[in-house]
């Protein structure tokens, strides 16, 4: 490994043997660059597969030419690798988690909440036909009263009404109303399709472009430290190197690297500086409240799945309400009362034909011929998924520092002889720094 890497490190190769493996080592390296980035564009950014396939090959071509010709390239490639442990990374991977969440999650909540619309929709249309079909029955209690009022006044024989009955007109207007609700459900579900389909496309475009600009963010902020490095000695020269240590040791200095120090720290070790902590803690805080919202958004699925399955359930469960009418009449007739009352004498009224009857009808609120679409249960996996996404990305923030150290290192092996510039830059630092002391 270490030959490999020494191979891939230098500037120019030593024999033809030495090209020939730096060939396949960028070959190798742009092949699994190649198919991953094939992978992020057509399953984490939604391209068409041919976009996708087209994409993957020019960027794997370009990037064979790149590393196998230019050596800062590969350095700064090479630079991007422990940079994805970083802040640029954890946008890469909060990218990721934002589509997951956008293509399964949130359509499974809209699904839900078109399933409750359904459920409401049927339950509006079937009490509004049984009310409306109620009118029957008000029909022919008007009529059969009408009958026999008809019949009292006929066995008299003194006059005789025109007509006994009550007019209902409700019956004739029960398709347009039935029209009315049906026009009312389609606006409201294409009124709710279309918010869907916005709130779906607008994410999408944001995460792409964040996407995009994250990339480009990644390359530069590469770019940008090797070009410190090579610019600017005291830039990210803190480090107790081996060049360091060799170099203190060949001048009778190790005094210098020898106990506590606030400023100097190893790179292979695994003590963290107090602006290290800080800062880690701080990137957590940001990171725990995209968290809250991913979970925001969790909760939402499965309010919404609930809400819809015990919608179905109660919906069946509706029992139909009985509605009874009653008419109970009785009429007496009798032959000039006043003028018996005024003379004192007994009088007696003639019964006329009594008439009692009752009704009924049922209210139906739910029917088995709605159609409604059962209630879709959350995903686990995709949970699963959005879980493992969120503890790399708590772990890049802890990992970051050891990453930039990382790349410190990678920087000094494409770059020996800088690194000893950079080494007696720092030991005479030291060396002026204790002399004042």
């Amino acid at each position: 490994a270490a030959d490999l890497w020494s191979v891939y490190s230098k500037p120019v190769p030593a024999n033809s043997s030495e090209l020939w493996t730096l060939f396949l080592q960028c070959s190798c390296v742009t092949a699994v660059i190649g198919g991953l980035f094939y992978n992020w564009m057509f399953a984490s950014l939604e391209y068409s597969w041919p976009v996708s396939i087209a994409m993957a090959i020019s960027f794997s071509l370009l990037l064979l030419l790149t590393l196998f010709l230019v050596h800062p390239a590969r350095c700064v490639f090479s630079i991007i690798m422990p940079t994805l442990g970083t802040k640029q990374g954890r946008k890469l991977l909060l990218s990721t988690c934002t589509m997951i969440v956008v293509v399964n999650i949130i359509p499974n909540i809209m699904s839900n909440i078109k399933t409750i619309l359904q459920v409401i929709k049927c339950i509006c249309k079937n009490s509004s036909e049984s009310l409306l079909n109620s009118t029957a029955l008000l029909e022919k209690a008007s009529w059969e009263f009408g009958d026999a009022i008809q019949e009292n006044v006929h066995d008299i024989n003194i006059f005789r009404p025109m007509n006994g009955h009550f007019q209902f007109s409700l019956l004739k207007n029960s398709s347009l109303i039935n029209q009315q609700m049906n026009l009312a459900g389609e606006k409201i579900v294409k009124d709710f399709l279309a918010v869907e389909v916005l709130v779906k496309d607008s994410v999408r475009v944001g995460n792409k472009l964040v996407a995009g600009f994250s990339m480009l963010y990644l390359c530069f902020e590469s770019t940008w430290y090797l070009k410190n490095y090579l610019t600017n000695l005291r830039f990210d020269n803190f480090y107790i190197t081996k060049k360091l240590e060799r170099l203190a040791a060949d001048r009778k200095a190790a005094h210098l690297l020898v106990g506590p120090s606030k400023n100097l720290i190893r790179p292979t070790g695994l003590k963290l500086s107090r602006e290290e902590v800080m800062l880690c803690l701080m990137q957590a805080m940001l990171l725990s409240v995209a968290l809250m919202l991913m979970l925001v958004v969790v909760a939402m699925d499965h309010f919404a799945f609930s809400m819809a399955d015990t919608a179905v359930r109660k919906a069946s469960q509706f029992s139909m309400v009985p509605v009874s009418l009653s008419i109970k009449y009785s009429a007496r007739i009798g032959i000039l009362p006043f003028l018996l009352k005024i003379l004192q004498l007994p009088h007696e009224d003639l019964p006329l034909q009594n008439f009692e009857r009752s009704y009924h009808h049922y209210l139906i609120f739910s029917s088995a011929h709605c159609s409604i679409s059962p209630p879709t249960p959350p995903n686990p996996s995709v949970l699963l998924v959005v879980g493992l996404l969120f503890c790399i990305l708590y772990a890049t923030v802890f990992l970051q520092t050891y990453a930039r150290r990382l790349c410190r290192k990678i920087a000094g092996s494409f770059f020996e002889s800088w690194e000893e510039e950079r080494a007696l830059h720092l030991y005479k630092k030291l060396s002026r720094k204790h002399k004042e002391e």
